[in-house]
């Protein structure tokens, strides 16, 4: 019995000392084994991260500290790369405009600028839109039709009108009477002429700017009556001139004028013959409109009419 129990004894040392030194180097093995491991792989990870790094350096040669931007620098770059592509369509906006094939507001905003300088300097500068050129044109008309209605009913035949080729805006004019007791009547019955015969132009903004008016024949000599048949009265021009006269009192006035004037009838050879021209007329008037609106005009007193 007691050498059974020294064998299990001994055998038990044996154990101990045969399998349990290769238990603890096994497990000291495989710990070692473990950290080998997780040391591979480490290494492994960091270079992979170190290749990430190198890669975004390619791409953003700005820097490592550019990979990850803060608040401020995220910001900014994102600004940097909008600008580009707002400026682009700025840009072709602004072509388009140039061109005259920009969007409805484009348009909008063309027309509010007005005319370009090519359109103005064709148009004398002035461009009035077609709208109020329409409104002028009506409203001249009534009054011309008026003005011819008005004169038609004159019971003294003072004047009457012939329209120069159908048209409402230009007239002749005939004035058949001027005061019988001055030295033109006189001249008018010796030289048989019937009349005085006048043009009247109609500006487009008629009535609210004087018609230009001259004397087309006979020849007249004073009477306020210049170069070219021009004459010189003051409501004839844009300062004297009002939209409440009509065409009656205008020759009434001019046929005062004539007398106060002491107008005649050229008799001369030769020079009675010649016939007044517009452009001699219009070139006598800017003249003498100029003259007085430095110099002022006389106005004649009551009495003298």
């Amino acid at each position: 019995m007691a050498t059974l129990l020294r064998k299990i004894g001994l055998i038990r040392l044996h154990n101990r000392d045969t399998e349990d030194p290769k238990h603890h180097h096994n497990h000291r093995g495989g710990g070692q084994q473990s950290a080998s491991l997780r040391g591979k792989g480490g290494a492994k990870s960091g270079g992979h991260k170190q290749q990430q790094q190198q890669q975004q350096q390619q791409q953003h040669p700005g820097g490592a500290g550019d990979a990850s931007p803060g608040p401020g620098k995220g910001k900014g770059k994102r600004a940097a790369e909008v600008a580009p592509r707002d400026k682009a369509p700025a840009a072709a906006a602004a072509a388009a405009g140039a061109a005259g094939a920009g969007g409805p507001r484009d348009r909008a905003a063309g027309a509010r600028a007005g005319p370009g300088p090519a359109v103005a300097a064709a148009t004398g500068g002035s461009l009035v839109p077609a709208a109020r050129q329409q409104h002028c044109t009506q409203v001249r008309s009534r009054r011309l039709m008026k003005e011819l209605q008005d004169i038609a009913r004159l019971s003294d035949r003072f004047i009457s009108v012939e329209l120069v080729d159908e048209s409402l805006f230009d007239w002749n004019v005939k004035l058949h009477q001027v005061d019988k007791d001055s030295v033109l009547w006189q001249d008018m019955k010796e030289t048989n002429t019937e009349f005085i015969l006048l043009n009247l132009t109609f500006p487009d903004n008629f009535p609210f700017s004087p018609p230009f008016m001259r004397v087309l024949s006979p020849r007249l000599e004073n009477g306020y009556v210049l170069d070219g048949g021009a004459i010189c009265m003051e409501l004839l021009t844009p300062r004297g001139w009002s939209s409440a006269y009509t065409v009656e009192a205008v020759m009434r006035q001019f046929a005062a004028s004539l007398v106060k004037g002491q107008g005649r009838i050229c008799r001369k050879a030769g020079k009675s013959k010649k016939s007044f021209s517009r452009k001699e007329a219009e070139a006598t008037f800017k003249s003498l409109v100029k003259t007085h609106e430095k110099y002022g005009w006389v106005t004649p007193p009551v009495s003298d009419g």
